[in-house]
């Protein structure tokens, strides 16, 4: 078992939800249930899944968590780029954002292979 507030993965991801309410609370109101809940929803995903994954006995099943998280990501990645598309974030946003995701798919990725046994 892990203690999840002490992963930098989750540390990370943690952070990067909260940067994902901040721009959406910009998002125009008619995307209230649209985009702005779906990133929502995928950027609390990520260390909710990481932290769960913590309590697993097994890497194996921890290992799957982080599986999910990542999907998030990606996730994520997909619907800034639709976001960028409609003028809803700027092309400096999506860039640190996008900066951002890379960074905590790398950690995350890594952090996984090492579950593996």
């Amino acid at each position: 078992m892990h203690r999840f507030k002490d992963l930098e993965i989750w540390k990370l991801s943690r952070l990067f939800c909260s940067q994902i309410y901040s721009v959406t609370a910009h998002f125009p109101d008619s995307e209230k249930f649209g985009l702005t809940n779906q990133l929502r929803r995928a950027s609390v995903s990520i260390p909710s899944n990481i932290a769960e994954g913590c309590s697993r006995i097994s890497n194996k099943e921890f290992s799957r968590f982080l599986e999910i998280a990542i999907g998030s990501v990606y996730e994520i990645e997909t619907q800034l780029l639709i976001a960028f598309d409609l003028g809803y974030i700027n092309q400096i946003e999506l860039d640190k954002l996008v900066h951002d995701l890379d960074i905590i798919i790398k950690m995350t990725t890594k952090f996984r292979s090492r579950l593996i046994v």
